[in-house]
C-alpha cells in the first residue's frame, strides 16, 4: 500500500508534465503539503488564502487530473489553510478548510479578501491575519554581544514605538549573522506589545513573485492596496530587488505611503544601502532616512554563548571544550555554527555516544572548506614568554616567582581560549593537572575583571598570537 507521501509525489510528477513553466511549478506546487487521504478525498495544505485562490483560479483542473489519475476516478481534493497561531479567534481551529471548486473559484465570495492578498485567511467574518513571522525568533533568545548591541537596542526601541523610532531600519551584514532572527524578533515583539497592529514579514523573493503574479492576473491595484494596509512591513534580503525595475517602482510607492502614514519599515540586506547596485536612487535615498546598522561577526565569547544557549534550549549536554572548539573554527556564520551543533546532536543520537571533542573535530571538517590552522600551545607559550621576557622552560617549570607565575597563568588562559583544548590536554602541555590549569585560568579572568590595564595587555598578546601564526 502506498504511503501518503508516495501518492503525493506521484501526483506532483503528473502535474510537472502538465505545467510547462518550471518556475510556476516550483512556486505553486512545491509548497503544498499532503495532509491526509480519506474516502478518496485528498486534503492538501497550502500556505495562504492567496495561494488557495490562485490554485483554484489557474490550476484546479490539473490538480484534479493528477489526483484522479493516482487515486481513482472518483477522487477529489480539499484545501487546508493554516491560521496564524498567534491569533486568537474564539471557537476557531488552527486551520481553515476550503472546498475545491475545479477552477470555478469566485473571490467575490470573500469581500474582505482579494486575489493579490498573500496572507489573509478565509472562513471567518473578520480576516485572521498571518504575519508569516517565525515565532521562535525573539529578543529573549537573541544573544547580545558587541557585534549586535546597537542593532538589538534599536530593534527594541522600534518594537516599543513602531513608526516613530528609526524609520526605516536597515539591518545589514553577511549571511548567517542574525539579521533574519533580529527582524523576526522585532516583529514578534511588536505583536506582543501592540496586538492591534498588522505586522508582515516577507522575503524579497516572495514579494517579487507575488507582484509578478498580480500583474499577470490584472490585480496590481489590489496588491498595492493590501500592502498599504500593513502597519509594520519587514522585508528580508532587499538586495534581491536589484534589476527589478517594476518591483522597485511598486515598492517605492508602497514605501512612500507607509512612511507618510507613520507605519514602520524594517529591511534586511547583505550590504549597506550605499553598496546596493542597480537600485532606484529614490529608493536608496529613502533607505537612508532612518537607521542603517551593521550586524558584525560575533566575537569568540558571543559565539560560545550562542552555542550554549541553543544547547540549553534543546536540553543537550555540550562540553565546554566542544563549544570552544566549534566557536573557534567556525567564526564567520552563526547559521553554519548552529548547523554544526545540529550535526553533533544527530550523530550523538544515532550512535548513542556523548558529544566529545573528536566528534566536533570531524564535524567541523565536514562543514568548513578550510579549517583555520591550529595554533599550538608551544607557540602560545613562546609568544607569552617573549612578552614577559620569561623563558619557555621557566613557564613550564616549577618556579614560583611572580613574573613567571603570571606568564604561566596567561599562557594557560590563552591556550584554553585559542586552541579549544580541554583542561587535561593543556595540563599535559604544562606538566600540570587539570585543576592547576583551571586555577590559572580563573586567576587571569579575575585579574582582568579587576584591572583594565591587565585585560588590555592580555588582549594585545592574544591579538599578536592570532596575527603571527
Amino acid at each position: 500500500m502506498k504511503t501518503l507521501t508516495a501518492i503525493w509525489e506521484n501526483c506532483l510528477a503528473v502535474i510537472k508534465e502538465l505545467v510547462s513553466n518550471e518556475q510556476s511549478y516550483t512556486t505553486w506546487f512545491k509548497p503544498i503539503k499532503p495532509v491526509k487521504l480519506e474516502n478518496s478525498v485528498l486534503t492538501i495544505e497550502v500556505p495562504s488564502q492567496f495561494f488557495y485562490e490562485w490554485l483554484e483560479e489557474h490550476y484546479a483542473d490539473k490538480l484534479t487530473h493528477a489526483i484522479r489519475k493516482e487515486v481513482g476516478t472518483n477522487a477529489r481534493f480539499e484545501y487546508q489553510i493554516p491560521v496564524d497561531k498567534g491569533s486568537t479567534v474564539a471557537g476557531k481551529s488552527a486551520v481553515t478548510y476550503m472546498p475545491a471548486g475545479n477552477g470555478k473559484y469566485n473571490n467575490s465570495d470573500y469581500k474582505n479578501g482579494f486575489i493579490g492578498n498573500p496572507v489573509a485567511i478565509p472562513g471567518i467574518k473578520e480576516v485572521v491575519f498571518d504575519s508569516s513571522l517565525n515565532s521562535n525568533h525573539t529578543f529573549a533568545n537573541f544573544i547580545e554581544g558587541d557585534c549586535n548591541l546597537l542593532a538589538r537596542s534599536a530593534g527594541i526601541a522600534i518594537a516599543r514605538k513602531p513608526g516613530l523610532a528609526y524609520n526605516p531600519m536597515v539591518l545589514y551584514g553577511g549571511s548567517g549573522l542574525g539579521k533574519t532572527h533580529l527582524a523576526n524578533a522585532i516583529g514578534n515583539e511588536i505583536k506582543l506589545l501592540h496586538p492591534e497592529k498588522r505586522v508582515l514579514f516577507v522575503t524579497s523573493e516572495a514579494y517579487i513573485s507575488q507582484f509578478i503574479e498580480a500583474l499577470k492576473n490584472g490585480n496590481a491595484a489590489s496588491f498595492s492596496s493590501f500592502y498599504q494596509t500593513i502597519d509594520v512591513l519587514i522585508i528580508d534580503d532587499i538586495q534581491f530587488f536589484s534589476n527589478k525595475d517594476k518591483t522597485q517602482e511598486h515598492f517605492f510607492h508602497t514605501f512612500n505611503h507607509l512612511h507618510q502614514s507613520g507605519k514602520q519599515l524594517v529591511l534586511t540586506s547583505d550590504r549597506p544601502p550605499k553598496d546596493l547596485t542597480d537600485m532606484d536612487e529614490r529608493l536608496l535615498s529613502r533607505f537612508k532616512w532612518g537607521l542603517s546598522v551593521e550586524l558584525q561577526i560575533p566575537d569568540f565569547e558571543t559565539r560560545i554563548a550562542i552555542l550554549e544557549r541553543k544547547s540549553q534550549t534543546e536540553d543537550i549536554e555540550l562540553p565546554r571544550e566542544v563549544s570552544e572548539y566549534v566557536a573557534h573554527h567556525i567564526n564567520t556564520s552563526i547559521r553554519i555554527m548552529e548547523g554544526a551543533l545540529n550535526s553533533l546532536v544527530a550523530q550523538s543520537k544515532l550512535v548513542n555516544r556523548a558529544i566529545d571533542l573528536n566528534m566536533a573535530r570531524q564535524t567541523v571538517r565536514s562543514l568548513v572548506n578550510h579549517v583555520a590552522p591550529e595554533i599550538h600551545a608551544g607557540f602560545i607559550t613562546k609568544m607569552v614568554g617573549e612578552h614577559y621576557r620569561v623563558a619557555v622552560n621557566d613557564i613550564k617549570g616549577k618556579s614560583r616567582k611572580r613574573e613567571i607565575v603570571i606568564a604561566r597563568h596567561v599562557s594557560m588562559y590563552l591556550c584554553r581560549k585559542i586552541t579549544g583544548k580541554s583542561l587535561t590536554e593543556i595540563g599535559r602541555d604544562f606538566n600540570r593537572d587539570h585543576t592547576t590549569v583551571m586555577h590559572g585560568c580563573t586567576a587571569v579572568t579575575d585579574q582582568m575583571d579587576q584591572m583594565l590595564q591587565f585585560k588590555e595587555e592580555v588582549g594585545e598578546i592574544e591579538k599578536k598570537i592570532r596575527m603571527s601564526e
